[in-house]
């Protein structure tokens, strides 16, 4: 009668301790931008975060684990039992596209995706779901429609310079694709740039050039700006860990795409500067050099949309630019 009782005690001891037990998420190139938004958001007690990284750091609240991002090695191990993987690595193309910043640029994709599906392919309990980054960059640079996952057209555009970008960004999905993990959603995100307040982000980046003055139309203005706000950038991340019929492709953007002309004047409105010099082709072609850069980042029409996010029922909490950055002005008010 003892033993008995003692075996409930002991079933009710284990139950309880599941009910403990944190949830992983390893995040692959954590210690970037999109990286460090989402180690904030996750960062609630819930959840425990490994970061696999090039570099030795310190977190407050997740695990750096230091990998190289092409070689099989003890990393692997992190793996194991996480709720979510997801794979951010891969070298800034914000660079002038050298040769050699090219190679950096596409192998860091490609290679960081093919050896973490060796990782996944060797665990014992595999993670439940992988989402591995892609760009809204793949798309046409188009004004006329949007493009969403079933109907966008896919392709480079003389008129945006952006082969070697749409040449990456379908490298990095085949590589993706061709790796087969059964018992592993995966999921491919389309991701349009993100504003947050975290540093190092685009965000940042362009209320600078409007403080300086700098905040008028880039080139013609005519063309399509999609983006997304951290708040749902991380959201969308939680619904598809949440949602367990999810996979394929999909894009992290705002419903609302705007226009370059558009989106300025909105940031001129919410930061209170009334007048932005324009930033014409040539000084474009000379700016971009001088400061390193390309200048399909700045004139490429990116005319996305969330279709099948939106059709599957997740609500955006700013869907539309001008309450996006209203938040994110308050929260920066608010730091100071």
């Amino acid at each position: 009668m003892g033993m008995l009782k003692f075996n409930g005690l002991d079933k009710m001891y284990e139950a309880k301790t599941m009910k403990n037990v944190r949830r992983k998420i390893v995040i692959a190139g954590g210690l970037g931008f999109l990286g460090r938004t989402l180690i904030k958001h996750f960062a609630n007690g819930a959840y425990e975060l490994v970061v696999l990284s090039r570099n030795e750091n310190e977190l407050p609240h997740a695990k750096v684990v230091v990998w190289d991002g092409i070689h099989l090695d003890q990393w692997a191990a992190e793996l194991e039992g996480a709720e979510l993987l997801i794979n951010l690595a891969g070298r800034s193309v914000n660079c002038r596209y050298n040769r050699r910043n090219r190679c950096a640029i596409m192998d860091s994709r490609v290679f960081s995706t093919r050896v973490l599906g060796q990782a996944v392919q060797g665990c014992r309990k595999a993670p439940g779901l992988w989402i591995n980054s892609s760009t809204a960059t793949i798309y046409k640079h188009r004004f006329d429609s949007s493009n969403d996952e079933k109907d966008g057209l896919i392709g480079a555009h003389p008129d945006a310079k952006d082969a070697f970008s749409v040449d990456v960004a379908l490298a990095w999905e085949k590589a993706f694709r061709e790796i087969d993990v059964p018992g592993t959603r995966k999921v491919i995100a389309r991701t349009a740039m993100v504003f947050g307040s975290e540093e190092g982000g685009v965000y940042e980046v362009l209320r600078k050039m409007v403080c300086f003055g700098l905040g008028g139309k880039v080139a013609s203005g005519r063309q399509y700006v999609s983006w997304l706000h951290e708040k749902d950038f991380c959201g969308a991340i939680e619904w598809l860990m949440a949602h367990k019929e999810a996979s394929g492709v999909y894009n992290l953007c705002s419903p609302c795409p705007l226009t370059n002309r558009e989106m300025m004047k909105t940031l001129r409105d919410a930061i209170g500067v009334s007048f932005g010099l324009p930033a014409m082709r040539l000084i474009l072609d000379v700016g971009a050099l001088v400061l390193r850069t390309e200048v399909e980042l700045m004139i490429k029409s990116r005319r996305v949309v969330p279709a099948r996010l939106e059709g599957a029922g997740y609500v955006f909490t700013f869907p539309c630019l001008q309450g996006a950055i209203k938040e994110l002005e308050q929260k920066d008010k608010g730091r100071k």
